[in-house]
This record gives structure tokens, sequence and C-alpha cells, in this order.
């Protein structure tokens, strides 16, 4: 195969890739809008909407009793604010749900002072929901959610730890705790409820916990740059499995496993439920008037004596997709860094990549070096792929007489060129599988690219400040159009179809249009990449020049 076409089949392939997940963006089934004005008011305010039936943000066990709409769910003090190092919350003490996430060492924009929002209010809703259900837990009650008490509307960590407290208390005795514990440094918080039971007879509770997000959030993901926004959830058996929006509005999710997760992803972040790994869960989902999309855990229902207390725990986790510490808090909770099929590749790559940053603390000298990496390992390929198409540009005069010899008769002309590759001993795919072998390697390294938070904001040189978004002067695309074209101008071609040659000559200009929009990272790992290989093919061309073949 021509090393030409090695771009052609490259560029397709990508392409190709990402107009198939514009498309299914696209084209795939559509949420339906805004539903009546009094429940968007309400959601607005951070307020879970219920029904007449039942509570729809409140998932039923077995014999669990439906929650009735509050008789009032407006108050304007029950919102409390929790400050830590890296999280700015926002509390409702109607159910005790987290209503607002904002990550305040991420910024919106790079140089920006306003943090970035995970879970937000308003139209553009994504919270977190806990509670407890079952016979007599206080979300289940004839009255509706609880709503919890606290000393305080504001709290700040000051050391190393914050807890916050909120209670509950009904006229039978039974006492409820729902505390959050912060760690600094962490963006995982403990969420505990403590319920002391004075009632006079056993009470039966079960924990849930749930995220809730309107399902047609707006995307910061397009066709040159994909990014998943859904739902994922882990069982015994997956250690990760997405479940989109269109899934949850299909079908409704039931999976009774030990351990697991539920979460929400987005490009860079997470939100995400996880319960004791030690019991037996059930992730479930559910869909909300084709309007919200929900993922949740129901825990293992638990009876606390009278005169006793019990304490049920799990975790929830806010912030970026740091892969060393989603890791720590859950088995394949570090997979929502989604590297795809390749993953395997792309969490190697990954950490040669971060040793190579620990060295040099700079992420765009590190995509040069792990680029000059790579490409030294399969110096090897690459110098077999180059001779594999000098040997076959030498048959070409070979092949053209069998062709004339043997005109239309293919039968024959195939004969013939077997007994040609076999005497002359070429093999005709030599130039394609190494190709074939180093794809992979690439698909992977883009992935890493485009998924690892680390590169969000990263400063590289001069006008990339930023290698996570587009070249603001397209100076790489340009550079790398050029690199491409000087690199096809170097290996000569024996295509004479004029349609190819056209073809060819215009590749270096069409990559270099899609490589406009490209993170800034990718063009440059591709930049240096081809800068490599135009030193190799000299150096290739060079060692076959001595040994007579040209």
């Amino acid at each position: 195969m021509e090393s030409q076409r090695s771009f052609l089949i490259i560029g397709l392939a990508l392409v190709s890739f990402l107009l198939w997940q514009q498309w299914q963006k696209e084209y795939g089934p559509q949420p339906v809008q805004q539903v009546q004005t009094e429940q968007a008011e309400q959601v607005s305010q951070g307020v879970p909407s219920f029904d007449d039936a039942q509570s729809e943000d409140v998932p039923t066990g077995d014999s669990v009793p439906a929650a009735k709409p509050m008789a009032s769910a407006s108050n304007a003090n029950r919102i409390i604010e929790v400050k830590t190092d890296g999280l700015d919350l926002r509390i409702d003490l109607l159910g005790g749900d987290v209503i607002t996430a904002d990550l305040l060492k991420f910024p919106v924009t790079q140089g920006s002072e306003e943090p970035y929002s995970l879970l937000r209010s308003g139209n553009n809703l994504y919270v977190a929901q806990s509670g407890l259900i079952g016979a007599n837990g206080p979300d289940a009650s004839s009255s509706g959610r609880p709503v919890y008490r606290t000393d305080s509307n504001f709290y700040e960590m000051t050391g190393d730890t914050l807890e916050v407290p909120l209670v509950w208390k009904n006229d039978q005795g039974l006492t409820v705790t729902k505390t959050f514990i912060f760690k600094k440094d962490h963006y995982n918080v403990a969420v505990n409820y403590t319920v002391q039971n004075n009632s006079g007879a056993a009470a039966n509770v079960q924990q849930y916990a749930q995220l809730k997000q309107v399902i047609d959030a707006e995307d910061d993901g397009n066709m040159f740059m994909p990014t998943y926004r859904g739902a994922a959830y882990s069982t015994e058996e997956d250690r990760y499995q997405k479940y989109t929006f269109d899934d949850i509005a299909d079908d409704k999710l039931r999976e009774t496993t030990k351990a697991g997760w539920a979460g929400m992803l987005e490009h860079y972040f997470v939100s995400a439920w996880v319960p004791p790994q030690d019991q037996v869960n059930t992730i479930y989902s559910r869909n909300i008037s084709n309007q919200y999309a929900v993922i949740g855990v129901l825990m293992p229902a638990a009876v606390v004596n009278t005169g006793e207390a019990k304490t049920l725990s799990s975790t929830l986790y806010m912030g970026p997709k740091d892969q060393d510490k989603l890791k720590e808090i859950a088995r394949g909770l570090d997979l929502t860094v989604d590297y795809g099929i390749l993953w395997w590749i792309s969490q190697s790559l990954f950490s040669l990549l971060t040793f190579l940053h620990s060295l040099v603390n700079n992420w765009g000298v590190a995509i040069i070096l792990i680029t000059i990496v790579v490409k030294g390992a399969m110096y090897w390929l690459t110098k077999k792929q180059y001779e594999s198409m000098a040997r076959m540009r030498n048959l070409a005069p070979k092949m053209q007489q069998l062709k004339d010899r043997f005109g239309d008769d293919r039968q024959k002309m195939s004969q013939s060129m077997m007994e040609l590759y076999k005497k002359e001993k070429v093999n005709p795919m030599g130039g394609c599988l190494p190709l074939v072998l180093q794809m992979p390697i690439f698909l992977a390294l883009y992935w890493v690219l485009m998924e690892s938070v680390e590169l969000r904001h990263a400063d590289f040189a001069l006008w990339i400040t930023d290698l996570s978004v587009k070249d603001p002067y397209f100076v790489l695309p340009i550079l790398t159009g050029a690199s491409m074209y000087l690199l096809q101008k170097l290996q000569p071609t024996t295509i004479t179809d004029p349609m190819q040659q056209k073809i060819m000559q215009f590749m270096p200009v069409a990559m270099s249009v899609f490589f406009l929009w490209f993170p800034a990272g990718l063009v440059l790992y591709w930049l240096v990449s081809n800068i490599i290989t135009l030193v190799q093919a000299k150096m290739i061309y060079a060692s076959m020049e001595k040994r007579g073949i040209k």
C-alpha cells in the first residue's frame, strides 16, 4: 500500500467515527420539552415535584406507602450553604438534597472567577437526592418528604473535616440525623443517616440515593470533540456500563448486585452515589414525564429496634474525573474516564503521560515527549511499512507487464501476481499491517487527550494557553497540514489514476480543515508525529539506498 493512502485511511476512519457520533446525537429520539409551568417553578426552586398519587422523586420498595404532596413547599429559609476548599454547595432542607455544587478549583473558562457548576437548580436541573423510605422512613411519609432542621444556614470548612448535621423528628419518637461529612482535598462526601428509635416499636427504613437531571441538558460536545452526557452504573459483573437518557426513557433499569454504584457523566466531571460495597444493592432508573432522567441505588432495608440507634451510610462524589481518586472510592468508578474499547491501552498511555508531566511540569511538553516515545517504539513497524512499499514500487514494471499479458483474465492475473510475490519474497500486505497495528495506539492516545481532565485549561507555550480547546489562531492545524504535504512529497508514488492523484493531493488540505476544531493538544501530537515521521522516513530511505533498495 502506498504511504499516502495511509493518511486517507486514518482520516476517513477518524472522520467516519466522528460523523457517526454526531448522527447518533442529532437523530436519536428527542425528549419532550418543558411540562407544566407550576412544576417548572417548583423545579427552579429545587423542590422535588410530586403528582397526586405518589412522589416520583422517591423510589418505592415493597409495601412502602406512597408519599403525598407537601401542604406547603415554599420556605425561603430552607436552603443552606456549605463551603469547603473545593466545593460550594446548596442543600435543600426539604429532603436534604444537594441542589447545587460548584467546583471552586475548576473555573467555567480559563481565567474566569466563576466556578464550574456540576449540580444545579433551575431549568437545567441536575441534583443529588437521598433519603429513607420503608414503612417508617420519613421520605415515605403521607405528609411528604421531611423538612430537616439545622443550627446554621452557612457552614465553612476551617480544618481538615467538616460535619453538617440535619435533624428530623416525628411525634412518635423517631429521630433521623442526616450528616454530610466533608474532608479537605476530597470531592467524595460521606452521607450518614443515624436513626434513633424511641417510638416503642421497631422501625423499618430503607436508604436510597439518586441523581436527577433534565433529559435535554445541553451537551458541551460536538462532531470534532464528541463527549458523553448521560448515566452510567456498575455491577459485580460489569465494572462500567453506560445507560443513556434514551435507555432510561425506553426501559426501567433494575439490577440487584453486590457493591455497585450509579452516576451521571459529562465531559471531565462526574457525580456518583456509592453505597457500602459489602452489601447487596439495587441499581435503578426512572423516567419522569419524559423530562427528567433518574438513576440511583436502593440499599437493603434495615430494622431499628425501639430504644436503639443505627447508622446507614453512602458516599456522594461530585467532582473531576480523577482516575486515581475514583479508583480508591469504588471498583470501576475510574472507568467513567471513558476511553472506549481501547481503555486498556489508553490507561497505560495516560500513566506514561502523567509520568512525563511530573518530569517537565508542562502538559504540552509531556505530549511532545510521549509522541517521541510512541513513535520511537513503533519505529520498527514504520521501517517495515516503508521497506514493503519500496519493494512493491520496484515490482510496478513487472506488474504492468502482467496486466499487458493477461488483460482481463482475472484468474490468470491473480495467479501470476501471487507467483511474482512469492518469487520476489514480497508481502502485499506488508505496508498495511504496520498501519493496522499503529491505529489503535493513535486512537487510544486520541481519547487520552480528549478525556483527561488534567489537560483542561492546561497551558503550553506562547498563544496555546489551553490544550483542551482549539488553537485560537489555527497555527498548529496549518503547520500540521504543511507537514502532511511535505511527507506526501517525500514519498514517491506509483499512482497513475488522475482522480486518485487529486484526492491524495487534497488530503493535507482536508485534514487541516478538520484539525481546525480539534483540541490543540491532539493537533500538537499529530504535528510532532508527522515531524518525527519525516525524520524517520529520511533515515529509512538512506538505509534502503545503501542496501540497493530504491
